[in-house]
């Protein structure tokens, strides 16, 4: 496949304009053309009298070839880039040892995603209460909270775990203040 890049035409063109400028461009016959796609269209604003719009195409026809010799020199024309997704490692073959992710946030279900596809088999941990519980308790606390002065709940860990850091009270001209309390070893 062809990309195409900077075809600009008026906004309100009619549908047939995009493939008339595609054989414009590549001066070939209606016939060469199979199908095309718009990757991105985006509108030129800076004439106010004249706003266009600039498509990115990707076009796919019987002479690929022949039309990159010819228009080799075009910056406008080029073959489209490989947009797939690349795994980034594979794991090893009977790997012994698995990976550990810790939280079941939007990083750590994204992270164990990423190492399962690249075949890992990740344990994924999670501590406290169940999701549903601690949603709740989360509404319930901004519902109490509002309109007060804003604290806010950091369960954190420290570097030693007896330490916890429960409160985190943030003034008007301050900066965090943190207090700590023996937390359960």
């Amino acid at each position: 496949m062809l990309r195409l890049t900077e075809i600009k035409l008026p906004l309100d063109h009619p549908q047939e304009a995009i493939k008339t400028a595609i054989l414009k461009k590549l001066q070939i016959s209606p016939e060469a053309l199979i199908r095309y796609s718009i990757f991105k269209r985006s509108y030129d604003a800076r004439k106010k009298e004249e706003i266009i719009l600039v498509y990115i195409l990707d076009v796919e026809t019987t002479q690929e070839q022949s039309l990159l010799q010819r228009l080799k020199k075009d910056p406008q024309v080029r073959l489209t880039p490989d947009m797939g997704y690349h795994p980034v490692a594979e794991a090893p073959r009977h790997l012994s040892i698995r990976p550990i992710i810790i939280g079941t946030g939007p990083c750590g279900m994204f992270a164990g995603l990423l190492l399962a596809q690249m075949g890992f088999r990740p344990i994924i941990l999670e501590r406290g209460k169940p999701v549903r519980d601690r949603t709740v308790d989360t509404f319930n606390f901004w519902k109490k909270k509002r309109g007060t002065e804003p604290r806010i709940q950091c369960p954190v860990w420290g570097r030693w775990s007896r330490y916890l850091f429960r409160w985190q009270t943030l003034q008007p001209g301050e900066g965090f203040k943190v207090s700590r309390s023996q937390g359960a070893d």
